[in-house]
């Protein structure tokens, strides 16, 4: 299971003000501690950036590919701002997402196909959040017929349910679930999923949120979860997301695999 790490995002009391003011150090550090705790990939989540956002992506980029050595998942919802960042990417970078709203599915796919990115396919549209696993399906089918429109590979594409809040929407932690078992079916070799972990505990209190994190990743796992955008400074979650691994033997067992 790969761990794409949540913490360089613009919202943040530390990076956001760095991203504002060109600082460096804030971005960098986070990065290095990231991947130091096992992030596998970095999230760079500028938000909308209406202002001067594609030098803003570009900088940051930048910025982080001088710190770290790691694939790059950029999460923005303006499309010059994420083209700016897709153009100066080392490796192969995640687009962070395209959904299923027309408009939206189409700038971001063929923004795939120009810079060769994978996609995290997000399965909403532009009428709300899916009911259920089904609504899920059906929506991830028109994100699947746009990649084949546009010639980006299925096996760039990564299916996300989008995980609902725990504490205004429980039945979703279910269906998100579901719809990762089906998701699976609609491709050989099996369509890749990804989910934000975090979301899951949104606006719960704060000394029961690690736990459910964790729990809900282990669930996840079991349908056969293959990437998480999470927090990879807390290490009882790593310690999960490396265990999962064991037990799924996409790594070879050793007695200090936690270490």
């Amino acid at each position: 299971m790969l761990i794409i790490g949540e913490k360089i995002n613009v919202m943040s009391m530390t990076i956001g003000p760095a991203m504002k003011n060109r600082n460096p150090k804030p971005i960098q550090d986070m990065a290095m501690t990231q991947v130091g705790a096992g992030a596998n990939i970095l999230d760079i989540n500028i938000g909308p950036a209406r202002k001067n956002g594609p030098e803003v992506m570009e900088w940051v980029v930048k910025t982080v590919q001088e710190a770290v050595n790691v694939t790059l998942c950029l999460d923005t919802t303006n499309a010059e701002a994420m083209e700016a960042g897709l153009k100066v990417c080392k490796k192969q970078p995640i687009i962070n997402s395209a959904s299923g709203e027309p408009n939206r599915l189409e700038t971001m796919m063929s923004l795939a196909a120009k810079y060769e990115a994978c996609v995290i396919g997000l399965t909403m549209t532009e009428t709300g959040i899916p009911r259920d696993a089904n609504e899920r399906i059906a929506i991830a089918v028109d994100i699947m017929a746009k990649m084949a429109e546009k010639g980006v590979p299925m096996e760039d594409l990564y299916l996300d349910p989008l995980i609902l809040p725990i504490a205004v929407a429980q039945e979703q932690a279910q269906e998100a679930i579901e719809a990762i078992k089906m998701f699976r079916q609609l491709n050989d070799p099996p369509l890749k999923t990804v989910v934000g972990l975090s979301n899951i505990s949104n606006g719960v209190p704060v000394e029961t949120k690690p736990l459910l994190d964790r729990t809900y990743l282990a669930m996840l796992a079991t349908v056969g979860l293959d990437a998480a955008i999470a927090d990879p400074l807390d290490k009882e979650l790593m310690d999960v997301a490396k265990t999962v691994n064991i037990l799924r033997n996409e790594v070879l067992y050793c007695h200090s695999y936690l270490d």
